[in-house]
């Protein structure tokens, strides 16, 4: 199969998970208010926003991915950086939520850094190739 047939299908499932968030998300801040305090619920809240916005994000790249002139290899890497980079930012997220402590950082702030820098060179390759560079 193409990649730009299969990677939409893993971002839009992928969405799924987002929508259980924000269920959760809403039960946490509705009903169970204590159970998450304060540092953890600024945590839960800045993991799901990220993973939904940059699931869309995934979404329009995988769009123009094909414009870009890659070789099937090409694209397999850059939108398989790309949706790990969504993963890892929003994931690290949901990390430090578990392991973080208040003004220090964890390993979830070190796997979301990992997810921006990943985001940031599948975005570079995308705009290279569209350029006419690849």
């Amino acid at each position: 199969m193409e990649p730009t047939k299969v990677l939409p299908i893993i971002a839009i499932a992928s969405l799924v998970t987002v929508e259980f968030g924000g269920h959760a998300l809403l039960r946490f801040i509705t009903t169970d208010r204590d159970k998450l305090g304060e540092l953890r619920e600024r945590f839960f809240r800045a993991g799901h926003a990220h993973a939904g916005v940059l699931l869309v994000l995934a979404l329009v790249y995988l769009l123009y991915l094909p414009r870009a002139g890659f070789s099937d290899g090409l694209e397999w890497l850059t939108g398989g950086v790309l949706l790990a980079g969504v993963l890892a930012q929003s994931g690290g997220f949901f990390l430090h939520l578990a392991v973080g402590e208040q003004g220090a950082r964890s390993s979830g702030t070190m796997v979301t850094r990992a997810g921006g820098l990943l985001l940031a060179a599948a975005l570079i390759a995308l705009a290279v190739g569209l350029a006419g560079g690849a």
